[in-house]
């Protein structure tokens, strides 16, 4: 499957990348769903990343968010790498639902985040933008200089994605030759749903886990991302 992903990647003028949790584990940032998982091993996890915890728990959201959901020192991993060199000789677009901005560090330039960024930070009451280190750095609820709560730019749980977002991501995908879905279970709604949109040549999946659209897809391959991208490099040897 490896050689048969490095001629569709070579062959594809148009390349969209799909990327969720797993791709950044490499990089040290805990996926949901695995046994090793926010949601399996934290208490109360997946109600804690919801508006209406947001909104009623403030304080406790913070100490979750900043506890288990900020990785300031994390840095992009070898899969991050490849796709961003990719981009030097392909048409790339990032379509993600990481929150972790690792996609625009290691220098990809079309990103679109589904779900937002931990970098991004805004005052409720006046919209004053404010950085991750501000936000970290505040005890309990990070307030703005006007006295609004400041909110992070990430998509929680009863929350709408952004329309400009969803739009470019799904212009990316419909005109793409290959889609590559990474390191998402798939079962997030609706951005699992945009893969939908894809009428190119070659749909590939790398998980390290079975999903749903596997048989949906031309090229399986259940491994490990970064180990994959490096079996790569030895073909096409990109970085």
């Amino acid at each position: 499957m490896i050689n048969k992903l490095n001629d569709a990647i070579n062959k594809a003028d148009k390349i969209v990348f799909f990327t969720g949790a797993g791709m950044s584990t490499a990089s040290g940032i805990p996926d949901f769903r695995s046994t090793t998982g926010l949601y399996k091993n934290v208490y109360r996890a997946e109600e804690a990343v919801s508006h209406s915890f947001f909104k009623y728990h403030t304080e406790d959201f913070f100490d979750f968010y900043k506890k288990h959901l900020c990785f300031p020192n994390a840095l992009p991993n070898y899969g991050h790498e490849y796709i961003a060199e990719l981009e030097k000789t392909k048409d790339v677009s990032v379509v993600t639902q990481n929150i972790d901005n690792l996609h625009q560090a290691a220098g990809s330039t079309k990103v679109f985040e589904l779900h937002g960024s931990v970098h991004r930070n805004y005052c409720t009451k006046c919209h004053e933008f404010y950085g991750l280190d501000y936000i970290l750095e505040s005890d309990g609820i990070p307030r703005c200089k006007c006295g609004g709560i400041i909110k992070p730019d990430v998509v929680l749980y009863e929350e709408g994605l952004d329309e400009e977002v969803i739009t470019c991501a799904v212009k990316a995908i419909s005109e793409a030759d290959l889609l590559v879905i990474m390191g998402t279970s798939l079962v997030v709604y609706p951005a699992a749903s945009f893969i939908g949109y894809f009428k190119g040549d070659t749909l590939a999946i790398i998980n390290k886990s079975e999903t749903s659209r596997d048989s949906m897809c031309d090229i399986v391959i259940h491994d490990d991302i970064v180990e994959t991208f490096k079996k790569l490099n030895k073909l096409s040897n990109i970085i």
